[in-house]
């Protein structure tokens, strides 16, 4: 007997797969649930959310650092705009998942060690301090202009 392997709905139209794996969850049919496949696109959602918030937190320190460092009076604006974007972005995030705070401070000096890197292979006569001057703080990270702190500097 010749066993032959037929796809699964997740696998064919994984679109139909979610459409039909919400209808069953409302009528409360949890015999026809996938659950293996729900249970994994559940754990790649918080894995994909926080990489997201990761992700978007080192840009927005890459453009402090740019802003706050870099002598370009030409770029301040446009990084400006791109830190209250990023900053939009996160909070936005946060507000739709608070319990992401508590990561975000978590891996802020991870993620300030990655800007810095970048930073200083963009602009390697620039000075960047090793350690943050940004303070750890949540609110003060996502609304402080902290270029105004360096603006001697610029």
């Amino acid at each position: 007997m010749v066993f032959i392997q037929q796809k699964t709905l997740y696998e064919q139209d994984f679109s139909l797969w979610i459409k039909e794996t919400a209808k069953l969850l409302k009528c409360q049919d949890f015999s026809q649930v996938d659950w293996d496949n729900l249970i994994e696109e559940i754990e790649t959602l918080g894995r994909n959310e926080r990489h997201a918030v990761d992700s978007l937190l080192s840009r927005l320190l890459e453009h402090l650092l740019k802003r706050c460092f870099v002598d370009c009076l030409e770029c301040f604006r446009g990084w400006e705009i791109e830190i209250r974007n990023f900053r939009q972005e996160i909070k936005k995030r946060l507000k739709s998942s608070p319990s992401l705070k508590g990561f975000v401070l978590e891996i802020f000096p991870e993620s300030y060690q990655d800007a810095l890197a970048a930073m200083r292979e963009d602009y390697p006569n620039t000075f960047f301090p090793d350690m943050s001057p940004f303070p750890g703080e949540l609110e003060s990270l996502l609304n402080d202009k902290f270029w105004l702190d360096f603006s001697d500097k610029n």
